[in-house]
């Protein structure tokens, strides 16, 4: 009797690992809780963050570090967030300054000493009483007050609307044998690298005004001359969200998906909302389904064509009519490369910022009625391409043609678009002709089903389109981003 008994009893325990079995447990993701109160008059926000913050490394770890993007917009900070060529378009009312003051942090709900980096406190340093090993989490509170600039940027106010993005502390990805990247701001490209996380926020502004979300809306709420909106969001990088006084509203469906375009001065309003749906129609069919509820599309100020964000993307209300379906294409397919499948934007840009150009073309080859052809884009590529390096040519005698750097690595801006947007998309034009459409497109979906809600590497992305393919891609791409090969459509 009792050696039945220990059977069934050792039975019963195998079962939960028998039906583990070929099945992978997701790992527990970060956790932010924020509450924002926008002060429209002065410009300015009061904040709190609750984090749970999970230590998905393999190491114990003894602080925390953040990244306060926001910072880069104060006056302290290195740098700037615009070129010289784009400052007068950054600050049309001069130059401004924005940032965010920490006033307080408590971990597992007891105040401690925190640590500010960096010549503008670019990074916050939040120190554990005990160390936090793998899989274990603990709860950080951060108390934080915004000055938001005069500027038509990511973070800033202009005549038309109020952004906020890049304006919470965010934790620094941990990368084991590494440790927290804390690559800096910088005005070339999107100088940004986050793991997936969970959000919900809570958001007081104006009841005069109207907020664009990259969430799922949960209730809005009168409390006097203020509305609160919350919203919540899973499994994203981050977390944003547009206010206006002028926003109007337009909605329609991408499959599942509810498209919300906001918008104040877009005369062809309508025609940019169907841009969006047939974008997300169609790279959800090449790539992979679009996994979130909803996108907002915004018309704001801001210095770029566009800005991309999980959920919600920015349009610049300065990009030319002819110019402004290409811009949402373009944001739009961030949703899978940088959205969805991650990278260290700082490091390795030419992971997302290539591949979206290149999908770009890719819809409007698929598109025939915008009268945008595939080869008309690749054709003008190639003819920008030899431009640049003719006149830079000229200008600094040798042109560096090569990719894998570092954004702070590019001396202009010229130079960092051309290598990055352009002749990533000659790169990628190379290798459908090599692979072959059919093969390229299935390299493109099963990378996105892949490596979703992760962050890549150059090495992953070689080494997984080469797998796929059955062809050995390093020396390809090696050519591509080490610039060995300048021109090749001559």
């Amino acid at each position: 009797m009792k050696k039945i008994s220990l059977f069934l009893m050792c039975f019963v325990l195998a079962l939960p690992c028998l039906f583990l079995v070929g099945c992978e447990k997701e790992a527990p993701l970060s956790a932010y809780n924020i509450v924002l109160t926008y002060d429209h008059e002065n410009k300015s926000a009061e904040c709190c963050t609750s984090i749970e913050y999970v230590n998905s490394s393999d190491n114990a770890l003894s602080e925390v570090m953040f990244h306060l993007y926001a910072n880069a917009f104060s006056e302290e900070a290195e740098g700037s967030v615009c070129t010289t060529a784009n400052e007068a378009k950054t600050y049309p009312n001069g130059k401004s300054y924005g940032g965010v003051e920490v006033s307080a942090v408590r971990v597992n709900g007891g105040s401690v000493e925190f640590n500010l980096e960096g010549k503008a406190d670019m990074l916050l340093s939040v120190p554990l009483e005990e160390e936090l090993f793998p899989d274990e989490s603990v709860k950080i509170e951060i108390n934080f007050v915004l000055t938001l600039p005069n500027a038509l940027h990511r973070f800033g106010y202009g005549d038309n609307a109020v952004n906020f993005a890049n304006f919470y502390p965010i934790a620094c990805v941990y990368e084991n044998g590494r440790g927290f990247v804390t690559d800096g701001y910088i005005s070339n490209g999107d100088p940004f690298y986050s793991d997936v996380a969970n959000y919900n926020l809570s958001i007081s502004y104006p009841k005069n005004m109207k907020i664009a979300c990259g969430g799922d809306k949960i209730k809005t709420s009168e409390n006097g001359h203020y509305l609160t909106t919350t919203f919540t969001s899973e499994k994203v990088r981050d977390v944003s969200f547009v206010l206006s006084e002028k926003f109007q509203h337009l909605s329609s469906k991408a499959g599942k998906t509810t498209i919300d375009y906001f918008y104040y001065s877009d005369a062809e309003a309508q025609k940019s909302l169907e841009v969006a749906v047939k974008a997300v129609n169609f790279y959800s069919e090449k790539f992979g389904d679009y996994p979130y509820s909803n996108l907002a599309v915004v018309e704001t100020g801001f210095v770029h064509g566009g800005m991309e964000y999980p959920r919600l993307v920015m349009i610049s209300d300065d990009v030319k009519a002819e110019d402004y379906g290409y811009v949402i294409a373009h944001e739009i397919a961030h949703q899978w490369w940088y959205g969805v499948v991650g990278n260290n934007e700082f490091a390795e840009a030419w992971i997302d910022e290539s591949l979206t150009e290149y999908s770009t073309a890719l819809f409007y080859e698929n598109h025939p009625e915008y009268g945008i052809e595939y080869g008309r884009l690749i054709g003008g590529a190639d003819e920008t391409y030899k431009h640049f390096l003719s006149v830079y040519g000229k200008i600094i005698g040798d042109v560096d043609t090569s990719m894998a750097r570092t954004l702070s690595q590019f001396n202009t801006e010229p130079e960092y678009v051309n290598n990055i947007y352009t002749r990533g998309m000659l790169m990628f034009d190379a290798l459908r002709a090599d692979l072959g459409e059919k093969k390229l497109y299935s390299c493109l979906k099963g990378y996105f089903k892949e490596f979703a809600y992760k962050n890549v590497t150059s090495d992953e992305f070689i080494e997984y389109f080469s797998s796929k393919s059955g062809r050995n891609l390093e020396k390809f791409f090696d050519s591509w981003l080490n610039g060995k090969i300048v021109m090749i459509y001559d």
